[in-house]
């Protein structure tokens, strides 16, 4: 069934089956009546001169010039191609899917002033796989993402590069070959397409439906090395962290719990310490944490995702306009830049697991590195040094971008967001962060292969699922490969789905 676009109901949920497993999308029937109620305003005010930002007059700095009525049949070609102006490789293609239904929706809501067939040329090269080519890199986030959203522009007039069923081809013979008639630009019809913050916003949702994925899969690792390593499973009672109150460690602990269900060490088989490390008690509070920060950034780029981000905004039941800066990122770039700085958290304090897991003087009677021949074999130690690396990497791209403002536009755009900056960066530290708890994964089943006691349901098919992919370390060999298979199978979500699918929901 088709995702109908009327401004109200995109969710993260929604834009990802549409940007990244191609899911047909229509527009509501009431957003193209508003659509052309919004457009018969904007053409009346041009013909009665009323000055319109960007419309009849330039932009940023140019905002006070003032175009005649030639000037403004090709005022929005040339914006555009002005602002196509990104550098190097090409963005992937759901995150511009992605930025093209951000895009409809806000035009769904009749306030920015497009022609109708604007809009539905962008439907149409959704639902016919037609996917401009846009540069990654370009935009600082306000006015929005100018540079790679005017690439998808360029379209728009049969300009520009696109891919169509696996070829990268011009604008036109991409559209032509799918059947899209080229709508051209007219008087506002460019800048209601470019501006907005909508790529930087798709990215943002991407990497918040993913992270929640990864996020499931670090309690299911957690709860592995807990019982590799004997842990006292006290902490994650749900008195605790009901008394305390923070709705994440709720979730978290109780995910938890639910693994190691049906296993000796909470049926209290195991002999375990009174208390242990931060590392192994405090997981529901610090994944629990990245939980509820998960909620918030995903409130904001759903609000986002809904909203109209435009500049100037036209309001036809009024018959006004209002020039405003609701194109600024910073609203989605601030809670992402948490996130990019909560998903390092997960992965220090998975890291920190691991190397107990290796240490024979934190270990609980593990051998060495967790190999059977220490001195002559060295196990997994060296795969603590790729996580490690790995993390490094992520604590220096967690610093945040939303403060990095460099002012441009001979001043006029003074403050921006470099939301893209934090996209961006935030899509390398999650990359990362599989990675890093596909070490642990590795490192919690080779201890508990060590280990002569009952797991939890959870945990025992996490268990079998990596076992598919990775054997046993009996004596050494090069581990490079089993490392980026465990990378890779922590990205599919293999382990999440089949858990789930043995002992339900963790959310």
């Amino acid at each position: 069934m088709a995702i109908i676009l009327d401004g109200s109901g995109l969710t993260i949920e929604k834009l990802v089956k549409v940007a990244r497993h191609h899911e047909k999308v229509e527009l509501a029937p009431e957003a193209v009546k508003r659509i052309e109620k919004c457009r018969a305003m904007v053409e009346e005010k041009i013909k009665a001169h009323v000055i319109m930002y960007g419309v009849n007059t330039g932009i940023g700095e140019f905002s006070e010039v003032v175009l005649d009525d030639d000037q403004i049949k090709d005022f929005q070609k040339y914006l555009i191609y002005n602002h196509a102006a990104g550098i190097g490789d090409p963005a992937p293609e759901e995150y511009v899917r992605g930025a093209m239904v951000s895009r409809a929706n806000v035009h769904a809501h009749g306030n920015s002033g497009n022609r109708p067939v604007i809009t539905q040329t962008l439907i149409d090269m959704l639902n016919k796989g037609v996917t401009p080519f846009v540069c990654q890199k370009g935009s600082v986030g306000a006015s929005g993402d100018l540079a790679p959203m005017s690439q998808i522009a360029l379209l728009m007039m049969g300009e520009g590069k696109a891919w169509y069923k696996g070829e990268l081809l011009s604008g036109k013979e991409a559209l032509d070959r799918a059947g899209i008639p080229i709508p051209g630009l007219l008087a506002r019809d460019g800048l209601a397409t470019i501006n907005g913050s909508n790529l930087l916003t798709a990215m943002s949702a991407i990497m918040l439906y993913d992270s929640n994925r990864w996020l499931k899969q670090a309690e299911i690792a957690a709860a592995m090395s807990l019982e590799a390593l004997k842990a006292n499973m006290k902490p994650y009672s749900p008195q605790l962290h009901e008394i305390r109150g923070f709705k994440g460690a709720q979730r978290s602990a109780a995910a938890i719990r639910k693994l190691v269900t049906g296993g000796d060490l909470v049926e209290g088989k195991i002999k375990c310490k009174v208390q242990d490390a931060y590392s192994m008690r405090s997981t529901p509070q610090v994944i629990g944490a990245v939980h509820d920060a998960l909620a918030y950034a995903k409130s904001q780029v759903e609000i986002e995702l809904n909203g109209v981000g435009d500049n100037p905004i036209f309001f036809p039941e009024e018959n006004i306009h209002l020039s405003g800066a609701n194109f600024q990122g910073t609203p989605v770039s601030l809670p992402m830049d948490m996130i990019g700085a909560a998903i390092t958290m997960v992965c220090v304090m998975s890291e920190r697991r691991m190397n107990r897991l290796n240490n024979p003087a934190l270990s609980v009677g593990l051998p060495a590195f967790l190999t059977k021949g220490a001195g002559m074999f060295s196990g997994l130690m060296l795969s603590q040094y790729t996580a490690d690396m790995q993390i490094v990497e992520q604590r220096i791209l967690s610093a945040p971008a939303s403060i990095q403002s460099i002012p441009a536009a001979a001043d006029q755009e003074d403050f921006v967001s470099m939301g893209m900056n934090t996209a961006i960066k935030n899509f390398q530290i999650l990359d990362n962060a599989f990675g890093v708890l596909g070490i642990e994964f590795m490192a919690a089943a080779q201890a508990l292969d060590f280990r002569e006691f009952n797991f939890g349901k959870g945990v025992t098919k996490a268990k079998e699922v990596v076992r598919r992919h990775v054997e046993f370390l009996d004596i050494d060999r090069p581990l490079y490969p089993d490392h980026t298979a465990m990378k890779e199978l922590v990205k599919s979500c293999e382990i999440l789905d089949e858990v789930e699918k043995e002992i339900g929901s963790l959310e």
